[in-house]
């Protein structure tokens, strides 16, 4: 509201008598030109004064204005008109550009009912069609023939379109073990791999393992043998076995509508057009993004000068690169080596608001080092090639000033991502505590949806305190890669509480797609009130961890298990009770229940399927008299919970549902999601 109040004082801050009256509001449109004073919202009849062209030439013109204003600014606004501002370097906000406080930030906005675009793309012109080739176009590029501009990315009429990928649809497979060696090697079934693919020396092989991605160039074939040679070495952990892969980038994959190559050798750019794009109208806009990043914010780390108080709204972040090392990468987990599009460091008291990002390369947000108190909120993002938000680093900071905290990450619509790098997570928190992950729709993604921690094993860590709730989180996974959850963490966090999320539909391409996953060293938190249902794998899986508690939540038609437990531990895994387990496929647990280090009770089971009976029910094995006997589920039942109906996923409860006797509290579904504006707080 604060900030909807400062944009409607900008709007009234037109005149140079508002101007002197410390609030400086400065206009930036597509139409502008930097030598003027950008007091205008339009270009001046006789061509002499009007809006600035570009976002840097106003920051420089705030700048300049606070050094020379006496008294000073109360508040600087910048509103940006629409259409498409080209970039090609990013927008560097800097502790000179901070607010006064967070009632007077420096704003940065859409200028009312208009839509700017902050791309990093360049116009694609000239295109003419094949004369061998009916429906195939290319264009000239000679930047890249002089090797100023690499492209991996195309976009037409605001779509992106498909790189040559073979095969068009599906994967390959690879034979036997994941690839191995340094460099690394993998066996091919015949046909798959060319070698002429190798001799170009820019063919690239994406192979999907486990929770990873690598993406490596084919340096060698040997069609007796059917052993290609990647060019560099592949994580230990980068393990699958019959793993998915495909090619990218071969000329001879250019073979479906829809697709496209760069032959940087002769400088061309080639599409094969879909049905309905009429090239020779020229009314087509392609565009190749020239940039990787779009905006900064720039703190300065070493002399403790934070970025503080700027707010961003109701911008779009667009069309953007990803890059690619020398010879390839090889992924740890959730896509941790990619970087933001828009990226914070050194940054406190800021805001991100109603903003979009899409056809971006990498993660769309980063919060890294020294980051604190940050509202992301009300935004969306989609289409893009990594994640949604990354917070945190991977490294462990102890200074005060160093740590990346705090922030509140509300009401965004998440989805579609993940499609250049799988890995990616929908919000990544690593080394970064006190977060508000709430109220958030993330969805069609091919690993996790939330991600907290960055820890394996029982260490100390600053991710603690971190709150996810109220999330719908659901089409996780899609079958694509494994061993992933729809809230995922790592090690310690004390104080994390994850309640109120609505999951449904995590699906694994071989093992793991859980709901609830607390992996390695998982310890110290909460999860209840939570709705889990139609999981792969489970609706909740310890792989090993201590201390944690799962009460009063729902898991429902999942399908191999309902439950899961991996490691034996001499501590308490975790405290299940409260809980309602209500299934009609696969077994009730899974994996390993042996040293009953585990306390469960006032739980309720029910297998659905015609011909269960209470008697059949096993619980790893041990009849439920036998589990009892070994001091679990004494005041736990087998019965019908009594749902609404279960077969279209209401699970409200009647009023005699025995769970409501052993204490279960009902879960109101009505605050999960996405908020209306005026209720986000």
């Amino acid at each position: 509201m604060q900030h909807r109040r400062l944009l409607f004082l900008a709007l009234c801050a037109f005149t140079p008598f508002l101007a002197e009256a410390r609030h400086l509001v400065l206009n930036v449109a597509t139409n502008g030109n930097d030598a003027w004073s950008g007091e205008l919202v339009r270009p001046s009849f006789n061509g002499r004064d009007g809006p600035l062209a570009t976002l840097p030439a106003a920051l420089a013109k705030a700048r300049a204005a606070r050094a020379a204003a006496s008294p000073a600014l109360e508040s600087v606004t910048i509103l940006v008109r629409g259409g498409v501002h080209a970039l090609t370097e990013p927008i560097v906000i800097t502790p000179a550009d901070s607010g006064l406080d967070a009632a007077r930030p420096l704003l940065i906005a859409a200028y009312p009912n208009e839509k700017p675009v902050l791309s990093g793309g360049r116009r694609l012109t000239g295109w003419r069609e094949s004369v061998t080739r009916p429906g195939l176009w290319e264009a000239a590029v000679p930047e890249v023939k002089e090797g100023k501009w690499e492209f991996r990315q195309l976009f037409v009429n605001g779509q992106r379109r498909q790189r040559a990928r073979t095969p068009n649809t599906g994967f390959f497979r690879i034979e036997g073990e994941s690839p191995r060696g340094n460099p690394a090697q993998l066996k091919f079934k015949p046909g798959d791999i060319r070698p002429e693919w190798a001799e170009l020396g820019n063919v690239e092989l994406v192979a999907l393992l486990a929770w990873a991605d690598i993406r490596m160039f084919i340096r060698a074939v040997d069609t007796n043998a059917h052993i290609a040679t990647l060019s560099t070495e592949p994580r230990p952990s980068n393990r699958e076995n019959n793993a998915q892969y495909y090619i990218e980038n071969a000329p001879d994959a250019l073979d479906q509508r829809g697709e496209w190559y760069l032959d940087r050798q002769a400088g061309v750019v080639r599409y094969w057009a879909l049905p309905g794009e009429d090239f020779a109208a020229a009314t087509n806009v392609v565009t190749a993004p020239v940039a990787s990043e779009l905006l900064r914010l720039q703190g300065n780390l070493e002399a403790r000068q934070p970025v503080q108080f700027v707010v961003l709204h109701g911008l779009t972040f667009s069309e953007t690169d990803w890059t690619m090392p020398a010879d390839g990468y090889a992924d740890t987990q959730a896509a941790v080596s990619v970087r933001g599009d828009v990226i914070a460091e050194g940054a406190v008291d800021c805001a991100i608001e109603d903003c979009t990002f899409t056809r971006l390369g990498g993660y769309a947000l980063e919060l890294g080092r020294g980051c604190q108190r940050f509202r992301v909120v009300g935004n969306e993002m989609f289409d893009l090639g990594g994640g949604g938000i990354r917070i945190g680093e991977t490294r462990a900071r102890t200074e005060a000033t160093d740590l990346c905290e705090g922030h509140v990450i509300t009401d965004n619509h998440i989805h579609n991502l993940g499609i250049i790098y799988p890995p990616a997570v929908g919000v990544f928190i690593l080394q970064s505590g006190n977060n508000r992950v709430a109220h958030n729709h993330i969805h069609n993604l091919y690993y996790t949806a939330i991600s907290a921690g960055w820890n394996w094993g029982y260490q100390e860590t600053p991710c603690h305190h971190n709150r996810i709730e109220f999330n719908h989180l659901h089409d996780i996974g899609k079958g694509l890669l494994s061993d992933m959850g729809a809230v995922y963490t790592l090690g310690i966090q004390k104080g994390t509480v994850i309640r109120n999320n609505l999951i449904h539909d995590v699906n694994a391409f071989t093992y793991g797609g859980w709901g609830l996953y607390t992996d390695e060293g998982s310890s110290e938190i909460v999860l209840e009130n939570n709705v889990v249902y139609r999981c792969k794998s489970a609706g909740f899986h310890q792989h090993y961890g201590r201390d944690n508690v799962v009460r009063n939540n729902v898991f429902a038609l999942n399908r191999e298990h309902q439950l899961m437990r991996t490691r034996e531990e001499e501590h308490i895994s975790f405290t299940f009770e409260r809980n309602i387990v209500y299934f009609e496929s696969g077994e009730l647990l899974g994996s390993n229940w042996k040293n009953d280090k585990f306390r469960m009770d006032a739980n309720v089971y029910f297998d659905a399927r015609p011909e269960a009976r209470p008697e059949t029910m096993r619980f790893a094995g041990a009849t439920f008299e036998e589990w009892r006997c070994r001091g679990h589920d004494t005041e736990s039942v087998i019965a019908d919970p009594l749902f609404a109906n279960p077969q279209v996923f209401n699970f409200r409860l009647n009023a005699n549902s025995p769970a409501l006797r052993l204490g279960f509290r009902p879960i109101d579904l009505s605050r999960v999601g996405i908020r209306p504006k005026g209720q986000r707080n």
